[in-house]
């Protein structure tokens, strides 16, 4: 059993491997088990190596419904480009459950490439409540949250304090620190993740929404981008570029690269997941017992981040969706959310283990995550999701890179993203 590990998209993505399966012998054998039987689940994404345990776990109490394991690619677009190809057919292709990114739920059900899911099954209400409205589409759940996500600013807390500097609540207290403070100590100042690529629809939506503003309304039948917030917001971070303060080399970074440039001591605030700030908090890490995290800022006082991490799904094609169901309702449950923190670094959806003191001493960041999901905002819901991130993704980066202003920038995002919802 080999696993994938990448940094920071909360993403994996459960699979059903039918071999030898017969596609009418399924359904024979769904009436005689009542949906049960046995699940192989391939990841693609982050995994840190801590579910091989869970799944041995549920194994040993489920020996009818086992569990192994098969890997789809590490890159989240190929992992969602191969699962959309084998989902469109009419047949039962080979993936069963699915734990999909958070932003491809309402695609995936919109497409009608996975099933509705009675709310009365998994334990709704002990979750976060931003989380779940990830999970839904057109008013009906279709997945159920599983890992969620939310940025926060990392800082260098040794560099503020002797400063004595509180860390920044503002957009305009960032700039003054990045601006000022940074060249002090032969620091860059700001990054985020700005390389054309899904982080980047991830980075600009949070500065819309800080400053106010939307991309899309509703389930993504409007446009709403053309806003004062949203030229304040693509502002912000053209600005930082053009002024210094975001270095030119972070037009380049992903999550990992941004981490890394964090941690080897040559940033004074970063934008990223809270894996990073344990990374940078590890044994051995050049900055560790040296950084904070707090909420991003926004103009006015703390902003919105964007909810990230990952919902399972199951496929409209299911093999055996009862047990489908019961493995979602073990991966949702309070012991395992529990080992989702501890072994794999990842965020629970579980309310209560946010206020957990045991938990709260091991990870310092946990009640700063949950101020930052409970104002956090999923991506623009659209059936189109793929292709409004592609949109976002070019003209921000267009605006980064001085090739548009932010009005400009904005004007175009707004034609662009018109011509899809229709």
């Amino acid at each position: 059993m080999r696993w994938i590990r990448a940094a920071g998209r909360g993403l994996l993505v459960l699979v059903v491997v039918l071999t030898g399966y017969v596609a009418s012998g399924a359904r024979a054998d769904d009436a005689a088990t009542g949906g049960r039987g046995p699940l192989t689940l391939a990841t693609a994404g982050d995994l840190t190596g801590y579910l091989g345990p869970l799944l041995e776990g549920w194994n040993r109490t489920h020996p009818d419904e086992r569990v192994t394991l098969v890997e789809l690619p590490d890159s989240a677009d190929e992992t969602r480009a191969q699962m959309a190809i084998d989902l469109r057919g009419d047949q039962r292709g080979r993936f069963d459950v699915l734990n999909i990114d958070v932003n491809w739920t309402s695609e995936f059900a919109a497409a009608g490439w996975i099933r509705p899911l009675p709310r009365d099954r998994f334990p709704l209400g002990a979750f976060l409540p931003p989380v779940v409205d990830t999970a839904t589409y057109d008013g009906r759940l279709y997945a159920v949250p599983y890992v969620t996500n939310a940025g926060l600013l990392l800082y260098r807390a040794d560099v503020l304090e002797r400063e004595g500097l509180d860390p920044p609540r503002t957009w305009a207290e960032l700039e003054e620190m990045a601006g000022t403070v940074a060249p002090k100590y032969g620091l860059d100042g700001y990054a985020g993740q700005f390389l054309p690529y899904e982080g980047l629809t991830v980075n600009a939506a949070e500065a819309v929404y800080s400053a106010g503003g939307t991309i899309l309304g509703g389930e993504g039948e409007r446009v709403t981008v053309d806003s004062a917030a949203a030229r304040e917001g693509i502002g912000f971070l053209a600005r930082g570029v053009r002024e210094g303060w975001i270095p030119e080399e972070a037009l380049t970074y992903k999550e990992e690269e941004s981490k890394q440039a964090f941690q080897s001591g040559r940033l004074l605030f970063l934008r990223n997941w809270p894996y990073a700030y344990v990374g940078a908090s590890a044994e051995g890490s050049p900055v560790a017992g040296r950084i904070g995290a707090v909420p991003l800022p926004g103009p006015d006082g703390p902003g919105t981040s964007v909810l990230g991490g990952s919902n399972l799904a199951v496929s409209s094609h299911a093999r055996h969706p009862d047990s489908a169901a019961r493995l979602i309702a073990y991966l949702t449950s309070e012991s395992v959310q529990r080992q989702v923190l501890t072994r794999g670094a990842l965020p629970p959806v579980r309310a209560d283990l946010y206020e957990d003191p045991e938990l709260v001493r091991r990870f310092p960041y946990l009640p700063t995550l949950r101020e930052s999901v409970l104002t956090a905002a999923p991506r623009p819901k659209s059936a189109r999701y793929d292709q409004v991130s592609l949109v976002v993704q070019a003209v921000v980066h267009d605006a980064l890179t001085g090739r548009h202003t932010p009005e400009a920038a904005v004007r175009r995002l707004a034609r662009e993203l018109d011509a899809i919802t229709r």
